[in-house]
């Protein structure tokens, strides 16, 4: 009647008459012994770190517990079993990624990626606007700085810290936003100007290519999860002590899968171009064509106005023609 055999039936009958009708409840089918089960304090140890460091995954982990000395450390795939069995991985996480082809400068501080990671607010309903560099090479992160605008004063007075605690990169890679400038309409402001006459290269990223500072970008997307979407942030001294705390992890303790697990500090070194004290006056050959940019942001050369842009104001720039064509270049600086 109930298409089990005799053999089924007496079985179910000794369970009943042992147990009572808990003895009719189906029992687990794993193993009693299991001799490649990763050891509980492995298990727990992994559990701890993602514990500390939650947005950390299965590669950043193996990471930790090879530099731990951790003798018999599980495969990636059996860390991720771990975190999912236990409730601490998220159905992103558990996605496979495609690999993404990286390009990267050969030396620290050869180029930095720079832009503001928007903005948020703040309890005090204020808006903050996080600074933050992260050089091409080394993934490392000279500044996380939170601003009340994006200004070129408060971009002026962070990066000078920068400067004179890290040195001066050879280039500095920004969007076409405020303000770096546009690279399609007026490329140079103040503060690229600035940048210029401290003997830094400023290049823009292709308009609508946010992949061109596609380092920053990412590194953009780890302070938000780590720190934006964590915390309830008071004010722009509690938002700065948060990011003190995390730039430190993110450069010394965090394997970074972009350089083969390595951690940002390993790679970075601070630049031997020191921040002067102060900037060298701008001197032109004898006998150069000089025309003073006046406060529009105009020059006046061979009766007509020529716009340089208003970050010139007040600075001499260079003509110099093409003998016969009618077309000239136009330099700022000797070089």
């Amino acid at each position: 009647m109930f298409n089990v055999s005799r053999k089924t039936g007496y079985q179910i009958l000794s369970l009943y008459k042992e147990k009572g009708p808990s003895g009719l409840k189906l029992g687990s089918r794993a193993p009693l012994y299991s001799p490649n089960k990763t050891p509980k304090l492995i298990e727990e140890k992994v559990i701890e770190i993602r514990i500390k460091y939650p947005t950390w995954g299965p590669r950043k982990i193996e990471r930790i517990l090879q530099k731990n000395g951790i003798e018999k450390i599980p495969s990636i795939s059996t860390i991720l079993a771990i975190l999912k069995r236990n409730g601490y991985i998220t159905l992103e996480e558990s996605l496979k990624r495609k690999k993404l082809c990286r390009f990267e400068r050969e030396f620290s501080n050869e180029l930095w990626q720079m832009d503001f990671k928007g903005n948020f607010q703040l309890e005090t309903k204020e808006s903050c606007y996080p600074l933050t560099i992260v050089d091409d090479y080394s993934r490392f992160s000279p500044c996380v700085r939170s601003c009340a605008n994006e200004r070129f004063l408060t971009v002026f007075e962070q990066l000078s810290q920068v400067f004179h605690g890290y040195g001066l990169p050879d280039q500095i890679n920004v969007d076409n936003g405020n303000p770096w400038g546009n690279s399609r309409l007026f490329k140079h402001t103040k503060l690229t100007i600035w940048l210029m006459r401290l003997g830094i290269k400023v290049t823009h990223s292709r308009p609508f290519h946010p992949q061109t500072n596609g380092k920053v970008e990412r590194f953009h997307r780890t302070l938000k999860k780590d720190v934006l979407s964590r915390n309830s942030i008071k004010n722009f001294k509690h938002a700065q002590i948060l990011f003190d705390e995390w730039r430190e992890i993110y450069n010394t303790k965090r394997p970074h899968e972009g350089i083969g697990m390595l951690i940002p500090a390993d790679r970075y070194k601070p630049s031997q171009k020191v921040m002067p004290k102060k900037l060298l006056s701008i001197e032109y050959e004898h006998g150069a064509i000089l025309r003073k940019v006046r406060g529009n942001g105009y020059i006046f050369y061979d009766k007509k106005e020529y716009h340089m842009g208003e970050g010139f104001t007040g600075f001499n720039v260079e003509i110099r023609p093409h003998e016969g064509s009618g077309i000239f270049d136009i330099y700022f600086g000797p070089n």
